[in-house]
């Protein structure tokens, strides 16, 4: 029987269970699809994300698989540069990486194998939880199989299976909070651009009240253009055009040079992916037996790839807390004291970046509703476009290095 059964292979349970299986914990890793490739995961490793790696001995892994660093952010508005911050942004940490997820959870797992105290089972989902006396005990899956474990470890997404079977509850935000607000992002694809061989820079593009951002992700001859619908702005028969049609309104929005590389390559522009995006905590991230990671617990805003990040630092804690008791061959309850101190310890640093996503997104906000005095606004921002940098730089800090300090110590 193993120690510890997660489900859900993406980055969180990927290193999780490396982690543990480097540590001789007995693990075993389910995963519902058959490959990795999904349609939408998400590429931004922040500084705290890098350092999580790092300190789980896994930043070899990342020379070894496509990646691409971002060299500056430029914000743009009426088709004019506002400002341009080059990473690492005025600082010693290492620049935001774009990471291939498909390539990065294959050399994880593949890695895990060499170790005989993990498992994998892929292409079979999770039905049910199994319990002993009212305690979570294990999975029941699809094709029958029953797994015991003293932990189950729920880092299945958003739409997480094991959250919904364990009785927690995603507690959404609503327009009173101080949590981004829902969107849609329609997800393309599109050719090259010369601009962006010798640098990688993410364009945040926004003109009237349409907004996207634009850069090329760690796939080779790609830019990726994330197009925002807000909650009373989503005409259907816009998303659901051809590709190539919407060219002209993108271009629309962008300055010369980057209109002009969207017109021109209309036919490669890719059927976009819609993300509904969906924000929120769960007030208890476990019951007893059963903990939720990543986006599970605490689904996040797109904003600064925030999602990635602080899920491999809540890989970090559960280690912390897990390792040393399961070694011990400890009790169940023993376990289910170490489940409420992961959470507490994680909590503020996810209360606190849904917070700073929140802030980040008002400042789009406010130009995006106020249309009559937008010429203003955009007049006035110009004159003060340094000091709006300075403090557009000094509100990432937090997003980039993380709010709390996390350090692996087993």
């Amino acid at each position: 029987m193993p120690q510890v059964v997660i489900v859900g292979a993406g980055p969180t349970g990927a290193s999780l269970a490396l982690l543990l299986a480097k540590r001789g914990i007995t693990v075993s890793l389910v995963e519902a699809t058959t490959d990795f490739h999904r349609v939408f995961r998400g590429e931004g490793l922040m500084p705290s994300g890098l350092d999580a790696l790092k300190q789980m001995g896994l930043s070899e892994i990342l020379q070894q698989i496509p990646h691409r660093e971002f060299s500056a952010w430029e914000v743009i508005l009426g088709k004019k540069t506002l400002f341009r911050v080059a990473e690492p942004m005025e600082s010693n940490f290492p620049p935001c990486t774009l990471v291939s997820q498909p390539p990065l959870l294959t050399a994880l797992i593949e890695q895990a194998k060499t170790y005989s105290e993990f498992e994998f089972i892929q292409g079979v989902p999770v039905k049910d939880l199994l319990r002993v006396d009212d305690r979570v005990a294990g999975v029941k899956l699809t094709d029958g199989r029953e797994i015991f474990a003293s932990i189950t470890i729920g880092a299945d997404g958003r739409n997480s299976i094991i959250r919904q079977r364990a009785g927690l509850h995603l507690k959404k935000q609503t327009k009173n909070e101080k949590q981004p607000k829902d969107i849609d992002i329609l997800w393309f694809k599109l050719a090259d651009s010369p601009k962006f061989i010798s640098e990688n820079i993410f364009y945040a593009v926004s003109n009237g009240d349409r907004s996207f951002g634009l850069f090329h992700g760690a796939e080779e001859g790609k830019l990726h253009l994330s197009w925002i619908i807000f909650p009373e702005n989503k005409p259907q028969d816009e998303i659901d055009q051809k590709p190539a049609q919407w060219a002209p309104l993108i271009a629309s929005v962008a300055p010369a040079w980057m209109a002009e590389h969207i017109i021109n390559h209309a036919e490669t522009i890719e059927r976009p992916i819609k993300l509904s995006v969906v924000v929120g905590r769960c007030p208890s991230w476990y019951a007893p037996g059963v903990i939720l990671l990543g986006d599970a617990a605490h689904p996040m805003s797109p904003i600064r790839a925030q999602g990635i990040n602080v899920a491999l630092r809540d890989v970090i804690v559960a280690a912390n807390y897990l390792v040393p008791l399961l070694q011990a061959k400890a009790t169940g309850a023993e376990l289910d004291v170490a489940l409420a101190k992961i959470q507490a310890e994680r909590e503020p640093e996810i209360i606190r970046a849904q917070q700073l996503q929140s802030e980040e997104a008002d400042q789009a906000e406010i130009l995006r509703k106020y249309n009559l005095f937008r010429p203003i606004m955009f007049f006035g921002a110009r004159l003060l476009r340094q000091r709006i940098r300075h403090k557009w730089v000094k509100r990432q800090h937090e997003m980039r290095v993380g709010v709390t300090q996390v350090s692996l110590r087993v």
